[in-house]
């Protein structure tokens, strides 16, 4: 359904940032709009934001955002005259694309024949060829027997990339180093691809160890007007999944950026292409570059190309849904100094970026100017909930350098404050701060060259924090007991004193805090009269430190030897977090006597996250060496396996393949080797499977 004539309503097929992001811009242009959402979404921002909003389902993707008939039906009944996907869950559905056509319904993105086109990255390829796109050497085919895929991995040669031919964001890929781990990927790779895409067809191509990851912006009208809009850098991954994005792409020559745009104009055109589109390239070291994906939606990054243009492209999306022509030809596009877009994420970097569950308990924001913009839909005490993607927020900064641009990134990243979960602000930020990101000296291996400096183990503010921790909670004891004091019958009585008195010696207060680590923190604040003195395990003074200070409500006034700092603190009970320039540290205030033990190996056979079990990789009465693979479980739509923590014995599995786990359940049970009995060994490796336990 194509008009001149804006639409009056939108409905918004998707949650989170996305939807709050176009609603946005739906707001601005007088567009009324319509959100849903699921039992996980009833208190969510984007339903907040909207006109009205219509009730999906449960809470898996399955049962709400990925049901197309029911939106459709829904956007009728609300009288919406369009639809925006987003992206993710339906954004590159060329079925649900082609009802939305069938229903009268606009579908804010190209049409369902060009959906299709680049839905399967094997038949892209092949369009490509025919366009005169330069591609990277592999196999795209239909026959997908293993010996096949084998056969034609050899001709390719190694290293070699494994993808899931109707995937993106990294699901169902894999990297090949020689022949003898070719079918182990395949199949890894046919499982994760069939769970994330409801597809197992794979390809495969030379995969290039150095190269960068560089992408363009196109957008295109039903007018045949196509044009490009500045590209992007997105070589800074973890997992072929974007972490830093920027634009424009440093170090490329004007006559590069141009033939690299009218590369993937031409993409665009050969499929006949209409709305917003990004083609991605892979550019190696010789600046050569070759065509890798098409991806027929609204880039996750695209806030850094609206920085550098000037531009909203969700308004460039909703003109041209509505039948109107690009409000710029390719000769009035200017680019405008440098953006950054980060992913704040809820996961964890010390534990391979498992992600992150639960309430976000504080949530203190940069200030957004015309430098910083936050892009989010979560706000302080909601959940971050094991259904859907991590992400808390995006942030993108500008200005007139990219030098310029990097400080302001450094500088709202030390502003950025979460406390309630694990995040991955620090991480960000030592990237951010890294001499060859500085230099724009990088590919797509960045972070596994350089993984332990940016993901670190120990900051250089450590003691200091732990010096803070120690005078908060003395300060806050204190503000607790002057608070029952007042409330009490006798406000002046000894016993609601919290002075550390002991005769014939200094005043002293006994601190166990048990940090990130779940290290036991011992300390001593002796107290001074106008000033404490920190002693750690009752022994040294820590770095000669004396301290001072006040709370004043969520912020610690701290002094240290002279030196004046304000520490914002998020306190949830006995959990307390800390935010320093150099990130954030979270305490666990405890008894002296009680202190919990540090996981034993044990820990390692446990779910790291809801998921579900997707196969068992041995058979009970295995014997095992430490580090194998035992079990594959799926999380996030992400395979990860269970490793043997000890050389030993499989005796029990806990799940079936299929099984729904919960975080921390007890998946299987290895006996330590030394601890079986060689003449029970024999036994057990005959033993049939036992029945599984409910969880």
């Amino acid at each position: 359904m194509l008009t001149k004539h804006m639409f009056t309503k939108l409905l918004i097929a998707n949650r989170g940032e996305i939807a709050c992001r176009i609603i946005k811009t739906a707001h601005a242009m007088g567009v009324r709009t319509v959100a849903l959402y699921s039992d996980a979404d009833k208190e969510a921002r984007h339903v907040a934001m909207a006109d009205e909003s219509f009730y999906l389902g449960g809470s898996a993707p399955a049962d709400s955002y990925l049901k197309g008939d029911l939106i459709i039906d829904i956007a009728k009944k609300a009288g919406a005259q369009a639809i925006h996907p987003g992206y993710g869950f339906l954004s590159e559905n060329a079925d649900f694309a082609r009802k939305c056509e069938a229903a009268g319904i606009a579908f804010v993105g190209p049409g369902s024949d060009a959906i299709d086109a680049m839905g399967s990255k094997s038949a892209a390829k092949s369009i490509m060829t025919a366009a005169n796109v330069p591609l990277v050497p592999g196999y795209h085919g239909d026959d997908q027997t293993d010996a096949t895929l084998k056969a034609e991995a050899l001709k390719i040669g190694f290293p070699m990339l494994i993808k899931a031919a109707y995937g993106g964001g990294g699901k169902g890929m894999r990297i090949v180093e020689n022949e003898g781990e070719i079918m182990e990927a395949v199949n890894s790779a046919r499982r994760e691809a069939a769970s994330s895409f409801g597809n197992d067809k794979l390809l495969m191509e030379r995969y290039l160890r150095q190269p960068r990851h560089v992408e363009v912006q196109v957008f295109a009208d039903t007018f045949g007007n196509a044009i490009y809009l500045s590209d992007r850098d997105c070589s800074i991954q973890r997992r072929h999944q974007k972490v830093v994005e920027e634009a424009p792409a440093p170090g490329l020559s004007d006559a590069l950026r141009a033939q690299m745009g009218e590369a993937a104009v031409a993409a665009a055109k050969a499929i006949d292409y209409v709305g917003a589109g990004t083609v991605e390239f892979l550019l190696d070291t010789d600046n050569s570059f070759y065509f890798m994906e098409m991806n027929t939606r609204l880039q996750v990054e695209h806030p850094v190309t609206e920085m550098v243009t000037g531009q909203d492209l969700v308004k460039w999306q909703l003109m041209v849904a509505s039948g109107q022509p690009l409000p710029l030809k390719q000769d009035e596009v200017r680019i405008h100094g440098h953006s950054f877009e980060v992913r704040i994420y809820a996961e964890d970097p010390q534990n391979e970026f498992l992600p992150a569950s639960g309430k976000l308990n504080f949530l203190r924001e940069p200030e957004q100017s015309k430098y910083v913009r936050i892009d989010s839909g979560i706000r302080e005490n909601d959940v971050i909930s094991n259904f859907y993607d991590p992400m808390i927020a995006k942030l993108i900064v500008w200005d007139e350098s990219r030098p310029r641009a990097l400080q302001r990134l450094v500088h709202a990243l030390e502003s950025y404050q979460i406390s309630g979960l694990k995040h991955n602000i620090e991480f960000l930020a030592n990237i951010a701060e890294h001499p060859a990101f500085a230099k724009a000296d990088f590919s797509t291996d960045f972070i596994g060259r350089y993984g332990d400096t940016l993901i670190g183990t120990a900051s250089s503010e450590a003691d200091t924090a732990i010096a803070f921790a120690a005078l908060y909670q003395v300060l806050a004891r204190k503000e607790a007991a002057k608070a029952q004091a007042v409330n009490s019958a006798d406000p002046y009585s000894p016993w609601g004193q919290v002075s550390g008195f002991r005769l014939n010696s200094c005043s002293q207060h006994n601190i166990a805090l048990l940090d990130d680590a779940h290290e036991l923190q011992q300390l001593v604040m002796l107290d001074l009269g106008d000033r404490y003195q920190l002693l750690q395990h009752g022994q040294d003074c820590l770095s000669s430190k004396e301290l001072n200070g006040e709370l004043k409500q969520d912020l610690l006034l701290a002094e240290i030897n002279g030196h004046k700092s304000k520490v914002p603190v998020s306190a949830q009970g006995d959990d307390f977090t800390l935010f320093l320039s150099s990130g954030s540290y979270h305490f666990k205030a405890v008894q002296t006597l009680v202190v919990e033990e540090q996981a034993s190996n044990a820990d390692k056979l446990k779910a790291p996250m809801n998921g579900t079990v997707v196969t068992h990789l041995v058979e009970v009465g295995t014997q095992v060496k430490a580090g194998q693979g035992l079990l594959v479980m799926e999380a996030m739509k992400m395979e990860y396996t269970i490793e043997a923590p000890f050389d030993g014995i499989v005796s029990e599995f806990y799940f079936k393949a299929g099984e729904l786990v919960t975080d921390g359940a007890t998946l299987l049970n290895v006996e330590p080797l030394n601890l079986v009995p060689l003449n029970e060994a024999s036994l057990v490796s005959e033993a049939e499977p036992t029945a599984t336990k409910e969880a």
